[in-house]
């Protein structure tokens, strides 16, 4: 069963193409990785994946309608102000939104998602505060709660790490693996090479118009790839405690 099948799609913005034919399919159970260079198109690939920007070719979940994609993926962006001064737990419930009849209060059966979600993202201290007045890294985490709620076969975030600590990067990154371990996916673009190397079960790499490679973390993050798609050397070494990937130098 595929969760997001993507064929043939090329985006164009103000007259330049951004990538060209890209095809690629997601199904359960992976933790896919999304890579590459700024300006590689990441970001307009996974939108135009959702129907949000204009593209040719074709994605299974561009062809749904607004209100079964809502049910099928959880999508978050890489903008991550939050402007409404509401309670996280209530920001959080949004997530609930798409399973619900239209006017319908939020009914206990569906609180459980809500508390899974916030407890997951280590935000219990934080339901009652303003969502507005978290620091920044509060606030992505509070919006990756806000996507778990929403119980989506498949997860979409760009660049969910960005701005959280250490600690926080890496248990976002276990939390995306989990989904993956359950039977659920997630598509996560990335800057981290190493958080991609130790959590993901499959990366995706762009570069030069298209799709570099698409394979396991050990075979996309090798030495040639790396120097093809960032121009930059690397190490890389399996451990007993898991693989340890490290950019060196600009080529």
């Amino acid at each position: 069963m595929s969760l997001l099948s993507v064929r043939s799609l090329s985006v164009t913005l103000r007259n330049r193409p951004v990538f060209r034919d890209v095809s690629f399919e997601i199904g359960p159970g992976e933790f896919v990785g999304l890579l590459g260079p700024n300006g590689a198109g990441k970001t307009s690939l996974m939108r135009a994946s959702l129907g949000l920007i204009r593209a040719d070719g074709d994605s299974s979940l561009a062809q749904m309608s607004a209100s079964d994609r809502a049910r099928a993926v959880a999508w978050m962006p890489q903008s991550r102000e939050i402007a409404w001064p509401i309670p996280v737990e209530r920001l959080v419930a949004l997530g609930r939104l798409p399973h619900l009849p239209q006017g319908r209060t939020l009914p206990p059966a569906e609180q459980a998602y809500v508390d899974r979600a916030i407890e997951r993202m280590g935000l219990d201290a934080f339901r009652g505060r303003a969502a507005s007045r978290l620091s920044g890294g509060e606030q992505a985490r509070a919006l990756i709660a806000r996507a778990l709620a929403q119980d989506t076969p498949l997860l979409m975030a760009d660049e969910p790490a960005a701005g959280l600590d250490p600690a926080h990067q890496i248990s976002s990154m276990q939390v995306f693996a989990d989904l993956a371990a359950e039977g659920r996916s997630a598509l996560v673009s990335l800057h981290d090479l190493g958080l991609a190397a130790r959590h993901c079960t499959r990366l995706i790499l762009m570069a030069e118009g298209g799709i570099l490679a698409d394979g396991p973390p050990a075979e996309v993050l090798s030495t040639e790839l790396m120097a093809q798609a960032f121009g930059i050397s690397i190490w890389h070494r399996e451990t007993e405690n898991g693989p340890v990937f490290q950019p060196l130098e600009v080529l």
